[in-house]
This record gives structure tokens, sequence and C-alpha cells, in this order.
């Protein structure tokens, strides 16, 4: 089971991820800015009646108008919490990134001192 994680990570460009994390950070918060800015009012344009079927009644448009508001109204609440959740992905991701480098400094630091380990390891059996 661990093999294919194995494999996936090795897969990820993991220096195009450190990359970009910081792009679609700033590109998470500017869309979490533009959310939080007040919505503009767009003109709406008038629906086509047809002609063959007799008009709507006053009861019947006010239904539909209230039904419309309450779609609308679910649909803003769903692009709210789906900003959301991208801002805290982008974030997690940033975060991942950071970690993802800081074990990167750290196993090349690791390696030299292993190297440099060995290297005396040798010259003490030498001698």
């Amino acid at each position: 089971m661990a093999i294919p994680w194995l494999l996936a990570l090795k897969v990820i460009p993991w220096g195009d991820v450190i990359e970009h994390a910081p792009k679609v950070l700033n590109a998470a918060r500017k869309l979490m800015e533009r959310q939080k800015a007040p919505p503009v009012a767009v003109p709406s344009s008038p629906v086509p009646l047809d002609l063959g079927q007799a008009p709507p009644s006053l009861g019947e448009l006010k239904n539909r108008l209230i039904e419309a508001r309450q779609l609308i109204d679910q649909q803003a609440q769903t692009q709210v919490q789906l900003t959301q959740t991208l801002a805290e992905l982008a974030e997690q991701n940033a975060r991942l990134v950071a970690a993802v480098e800081l074990l990167r400094v750290r196993t090349r630091v690791l390696m030299f001192v292993i190297a440099a380990l060995a290297v005396g390891v040798v010259v003490l059996f030498a001698r």
C-alpha cells in the first residue's frame, strides 16, 4: 500500500508546486476580498412571454420571483463557501510547501553531515 503513495510523491513536480504556491495563495486572497465587496446590481433582462399561452397570474409571478430569489441566495451561499474553501486550501498548500522546503533543507544538511561522518570514519580506520 505504501508503494503507490511513494510513487505518487515522486511523480509530483515539487519544484513547480513550490514555485506557484505564493501565486495561488495571493489569487485566493484576492478572490476572498472580491467576495467581501458589495455585489453590483445587474439589470435584469425581460423574460419573453409565450404569446400562445395565457399570461401567468400575479400570484404565479410572485411565487416564481420568491423561488428565483431563494435559488440566487443559495447559489451566493455556495459561492461564498467555495471561496472560503479555496482560500483555506491555498493557505494549507502554502504551509505544505513551506514544510517541504524545510524538509528539503534539513535533508541536504543531513546528507552533508553523513558524508562528513563517513569521511571521518574512513580517516579513523585508515590509521
